[in-house]
C-alpha cells in the first residue's frame, strides 16, 4: 500500500506522530461519518425502550400513523446498514493502525489500542447503555489483526463469500417460512414468547424507581446482550475481513470504476424500493406477491450499505465534495460522538438528571430528537477540529495506547 499504511493511524513503525489533515483519507473520514450519524437513528428505540421491547419476535407497539411511517423510515433506510457499513470501516482500522504483521511495533500498538477500546466498551455498557458496540467490536479486532496482512483478493474472496452466505441465509430463510403459509406462520407467532405493554410498562417503571435503578436496569440489560453478541463473532469477523479487503482494493478511497459503484447504486436502490413497498404502513402482507417478501428485502442491507458507500464517493467524483464534506468532520470525531449520541439519548431517556422521557415516546416523537443530535455534531465536529487534531475522546484514547501525553491543540 502506499499511504493507507500511516494514514488515519498518526503512526509510523509504531511511533506516534501529529495528525495531520493531509495524513488522512477525506473518504473514510466520510463514511465515517455518515455511519456514525445513522447508527443514532437505530439506536433512538432501545434508548426509549427497555431491551424487553427490542428483543420481543412480536410487534409490541402495533404502530399506526405517524409512528408507522418513523418506523418504517428506520426499518428500511437505516436498520442494520449503517452497523453493517461502520464494521466494514472498523476492519479496514485494523490495518491503517496496525500495518503489516511483521510491524510488532505497529502490532503492539494496536493490541493496546484493542483493550483500551475494550475498557472504554465495558464502561460504556455497565454505566451508560447497553447496546453498546465497542466491547464486540474489541473482541473481534483481536481476530481479525491476525488475517490484517492477507491481500485483498483473499480478504475478498473468504470475507465477501462468508457476508454472503450470511445475507442469503437472511434472505431465503423469510422466503422460505413464508412459502410454507399463513397456517404455519400464524403457529409459529403462537408459539414465541411474547411481550406485553402491561410487562413493557413494568419494566419502564423499574427505571424510574428511584436511585440507582437506571444503572441496576441497564447494567442487568447489558449483561444480556454483551452475553448474546458473542453468537454475532462470526458474522462481525467476516464482515470486518470484507471491509479491509474493499480498502485495500481500492473501493472505499474511491479508486473504483464509476460503472462499478454506479452498479451498485441501482442495484441498492432497487432493494430499497422492494423493501419500502413490501412494508409500508398499512400493507397487508397477503396482498405481497410473495409471502416473506418485506423481511426477505431486508437481509440485503450490506448490498445497501455498499450503495451508500457508493453513492457518497459519486457524489465526491462528479463536484459534490461540498455536500458529502461535511461529514468528514463528523467521521474523525466518530469515536467522541458515539458516545456523546449515548450520553445525550441515556440523559434525555432515563438517568436521573434527565426528564426520564423513557417509555413515553413512539418513532414518530424520536426523529426531531435524533435531527438534533445530527445538527448539534455537524456543527460542533468542524468547530473542534479547526482548534485541535482530534476529538476529545479520541485523545483520551491515543494517550491510553500510548501509555503517555499527546499533543492535542493543532
Amino acid at each position: 500500500m502506499t499511504m493507507s499504511a500511516e494514514t488515519n493511524s498518526g503512526v509510523v513503525s509504531g511511533h506516534p506522530g501529529p495528525i495531520r489533515p493531509a495524513d488522512r483519507i477525506l473518504q473514510l473520514d466520510m463514511l465515517r461519518g455518515w455511519a456514525v450519524l445513522g447508527i443514532l437513528a437505530v439506536n433512538a428505540m432501545a434508548f426509549a425502550w427497555p431491551v424487553t421491547a427490542l428483543m420481543s419476535p412480536g410487534d409490541v407497539f402495533g404502530h399506526t400513523g405517524s409512528n408507522a411511517w418513523g418506523d418504517w423510515v428506520t426499518e428500511v433506510f437505516f436498520q442494520d446498514k449503517f452497523r453493517t457499513l461502520f464494521t466494514l470501516l472498523f476492519g479496514a482500522s485494523i490495518f491503517l493502525v496496525g500495518g503489516e504483521r511483521e510491524d510488532e511495533g505497529r502490532g503492539k500498538l494496536l493490541r493496546s489500542r484493542l483493550f483500551w477500546l475494550a475498557v472504554v466498551g465495558i464502561l460504556h455498557g455497565a454505566a451508560i447503555w447497553y447496546g453498546d458496540i465497542l466491547l464486540h467490536y474489541a473482541v473481534c479486532g483481536l481476530i481479525v489483526l491476525l488475517m490484517r496482512s492477507w491481500s485483498a483478493r483473499r480478504l475478498l474472496w473468504v470475507g465477501g463469500g462468508i457476508s454472503v452466505l450470511w445475507m442469503v441465509i437472511a434472505t431465503f430463510a423469510p422466503l422460505v417460512l413464508g412459502g410454507l403459509g399463513p397456517e404455519f406462520s400464524a403457529k409459529m407467532a403462537a408459539n414465541a414468547p411474547q411481550v406485553t405493554m402491561e410487562q413493557l410498562n413494568a419494566a419502564v417503571a423499574a427505571y424510574k424507581a428511584g436511585g440507582g435503578a437506571p444503572w441496576i436496569e441497564n447494567l442487568k440489560a447489558w449483561g444480556l446482550t454483551a452475553a448474546l453478541s458473542l453468537a454475532l463473532i462470526p458474522v462481525t469477523v467476516p464482515m470486518m475481513l470484507l471491509g479491509l479487503g474493499l480498502f485495500k482494493s481500492g473501493f472505499f478511497s474511491g479508486r473504483a470504476p464509476t460503472l462499478l459503484y454506479g452498479l451498485v447504486v441501482i442495484a441498492g436502490a432497487a432493494v430499497l424500493a422492494v423493501d419500502g413497498g413490501a412494508s409500508a404502513p398499512g400493507r397487508d402482507a397477503a396482498s405481497l406477491p410473495i409471502a416473506g417478501l418485506n423481511e426477505a428485502a431486508g437481509g440485503l442491507s450490506l448490498l445497501v450499505s455498499l450503495a451508500y458507500v457508493s453513492m457518497l464517493l459519486l457524489m465526491t467524483r462528479f463536484g459534490l465534495g461540498i455536500l458529502t464534506g461535511r461529514l468528514a468532520p463528523v467521521g474523525r470525531m466518530a469515536f467522541t460522538n458515539y458516545l456523546t449520541q449515548s450520553l445525550i439519548m441515556a440523559s434525555l431517556f432515563y438517568l436521573p438528571w434527565g426528564p426520564q422521557w423513557m417509555g413515553t415516546m413512539g418513532p414518530a416523537g424520536l426523529w426531531p430528537i435524533v435531527g438534533g443530535i445530527w445538527a448539534l455534531q455537524l456543527v460542533w465536529s468542524p468547530l473542534w477540529l479547526s482548534m485541535f487534531t482530534m476529538g476529545p475522546l479520541e485523545w483520551l484514547w491515543r494517550c491510553l495506547t500510548y501509555g503517555r501525553m499527546v499533543p492535542l491543540r493543532a
